[in-house]
């Protein structure tokens, strides 16, 4: 551990804090708030100055506010969107990746005050702290402006990757859709078995077939499984909803007609 005088710790959370202002181009009137969201708790235990104040109580005030946000925001973006899928795309845009990821284009890993060991050791870049630093940064900005600059803040970086953020919540209600469509219609649940994986390592292409009552409803492809899982539910669903006022919805003639056994031995099964 090493130890800073009360002035020159407060010199170096005062730069820290211009730094970031003069990158981002936000401007704190409390210069304070800014600091205190830019300091990890690292650096207060290796500095051992007890009266600077790390970024988690920020990070928890700022969770809170960009849950109402977005929440607010998307009610508004997409009137005729399902509880469901808002639900979902809310989920998308405030996990921890993703506000990550709004972190590294602001650079903010960059801009934190960290212990030397944690920053040796890659915390400028580990996705949690940088989550939690955003958060804590739009704390700061509403208490020290209001909502509306922490929504200027936000949906610029928000716009640009709405849509892809649409597709995976439309996937993802797809499958809850799904599989209450299932569980009325055949009472099982759907299952997703994974017949392929082309391609090398980096760059791999999954197919999924979701399998309901020993058959076949849906195929999907995607990077990941989960997004060929979520494809092949889709996939599945609109069958369904195309033949959902037929008198009885015909088997789709996708793949010849195999049992959960049959599922299990060509290759990795999963529940809906």
């Amino acid at each position: 551990m090493f130890q800073e005088s009360p002035r020159s710790r407060a010199r170096v959370a005062l730069e820290a804090a211009q730094r970031f202002e003069v990158a981002s181009g936000l401007l704190f009137r409390d210069k304070t708030l800014l600091q205190r969201a830019l300091t990890h708790r690292s650096y207060l235990n290796e500095t051992r100055y007890l009266l600077q104040a790390d970024n988690e109580r920020l990070e928890f005030l700022g969770d809170a506010v960009l849950d109402f946000i977005v929440g607010e925001y998307l009610y508004h973006r997409f009137p005729e969107m399902r509880e469901g899928m808002l639900t979902n795309l809310r989920a998308a845009l405030v996990r921890e990746e993703t506000l990550a990821a709004f972190a590294v284009q602001l650079n903010l890993g960059q801009h934190l005050l960290m212990g030397r060991g944690e920053a040796e050791s890659g915390g400028r870049e580990r996705p949690a702290t940088l989550c939690g630093a955003f958060e804590a940064l739009v704390g700061a900005l509403y208490l020290d402006q209001d909502l509306e600059a922490v929504k200027t803040l936000l949906f610029a970086l928000v716009e640009p990757t709405l849509p892809e953020f649409v597709d995976i919540a439309a996937f993802k209600d797809a499958k809850s859709r799904l599989q209450e469509w299932s569980q009325n219609t055949y009472r099982a649940t759907p299952r997703y078995h994974t017949a392929q994986a082309n391609g090398p390592d980096h760059e791999k292409q999954f197919t999924v077939h979701v399998v309901i009552a020993d058959h076949v409803w849906g195929i999907g492809q995607g990077r990941s499984k989960q997004l060929a899982s979520m494809a092949a539910a889709a996939h599945a669903l609109d069958y369904a909803e195309a033949h959902q006022y037929d008198e009885s919805i015909p088997l789709p003639n996708l793949l010849e007609p195999q049992t959960s056994q049959d599922a299990d031995d060509a290759g990795e099964t999963t529940d809906g």
